[in-house]
């Protein structure tokens, strides 16, 4: 009996392998239970690339974004994704209230993207670490909406630093300060009364990342940033603030649009001195956001742009569904109860 629970075992960890930058899966009987979901690459200019998308937040659904993006950037983009969440260790299911626990983080130590959207992470140093060794080497990364406020992490602890109110020299602000180029500020918008209408900003026009971009518009607030934004940091999208929840609905008058915040923007990040990375940041993002076909063609462009492969950015990039997208509303506790990560797997 002993033998054999250690044959199981062994068989679930090697159920998935990586090898050469894509992940090899066989046909063992736990392989439906891994804490990840994994899409490889159809063809496409992104062909070779590996992307790892880390979902996590309690608010707006973050567990169910980011696989839809996935399927996308995969089947019509080439690029092989893997998608991570936050996981109940007990149950085995998908728990965004469980801010401890993202297991799969070591998939960062051969990928050319990162993908964040989580909120108020307090993650151990062992999962953590991937996070800052990535980083380090000044590799790519994009954050969505909460990604400003990604961890939250105790000042006694060893990666401190990234915590989102951090007052390390240096590191005030933590992750979505020095890395994305700003970090929880507040509501700009009132949450969950007046949407955004995504405008491309003035000196963008002609940016590949915008192209296609013509119509974004989300039910999730702006949020408020610093202006200027730090560094190098361009913005590319402003958030209009409209006077209701529909898209038809005008904008508001007064101070909340003069100016206007922006919602999007590019900059470059250097932890490591001589090894700087490319970042697109955009504050808009809840699952229900990604119903518009702008917001999820400038996430895709801005995967493009990431990896260097501005030159192959299409006149207006697939970003058709890859099977059903109907999210749940953000609001806290409202995700969708007992689902597992093979829940999301790619069925066609």
């Amino acid at each position: 009996m002993r033998r054999l629970t250690d044959l199981r075992l062994l068989a679930a960890i090697v159920s998935t392998l990586w090898l050469g930058g894509n992940f090899l899966a066989f046909s063992a009987d736990k392989s439906d239970q891994q804490p990840w979901v994994v899409y490889e690459g159809k063809t496409g200019p992104g062909t070779g690339k590996h992307i790892v998308l880390i979902s996590g937040d309690e608010e707006y659904r973050s567990e169910e974004a980011l696989p839809m993006l996935g399927k996308i950037l995969a089947k019509h983009h080439g690029f092989t994704c893997t998608v991570l969440f936050a996981i109940d260790p007990a149950a085995g299911e998908i728990a965004p209230n469980v801010q401890d626990n993202i297991p799969g983080l070591e998939a960062l130590k051969e990928a050319d993207l990162m993908i964040i959207f989580t909120r108020f992470r307090n993650l151990p140093d062992e999962q953590m670490k991937y996070i800052v060794d990535y980083l380090e080497q000044g590799k790519p990364v994009i954050g969505i909406r909460t990604a400003t406020h990604a961890f939250d992490i105790p000042r006694n602890r060893m990666y401190a630093r990234f915590s989102w109110n951090s007052g390390e020299p240096g590191w005030e602000g933590g992750f979505g300060r020095v890395v994305l180029g700003e970090t929880w500020i507040a509501h700009h918008g009132a949450h969950n009364k007046e949407s955004t209408r995504g405008v491309i900003a003035p000196n963008a026009q002609n940016d590949p990342i915008v192209r296609g971009c013509q119509d974004i518009w989300g039910p999730s607030d702006v949020y408020r940033v610093r202006l200027p934004l730090p560094g190098d940091s361009r913005p590319l999208v402003l958030g209009q603030v409209l006077a209701g929840m529909n898209p038809s609905d005008p904008p508001v008058t007064g101070p909340k649009n003069d100016p206007m915040m922006p919602v999007a923007w590019v900059r470059t990040y250097e932890i490591t001195p001589g090894k700087k990375g490319r970042v697109f940041t955009t504050t808009m993002g809840a699952a229900v956001d990604f119903k518009s076909e702008g917001l999820r063609r400038l996430v895709v462009n801005a995967a493009y742009w990431c990896v260097g492969l501005e030159d192959r950015i299409p006149e207006k990039a697939n970003v058709d569904f890859v099977g059903p997208y109907e999210p749940n509303y953000f609001g806290y506790n409202d995700y969708k109860k007992g689902l597992r990560p093979a829940d999301f797997a790619w069925k066609d």
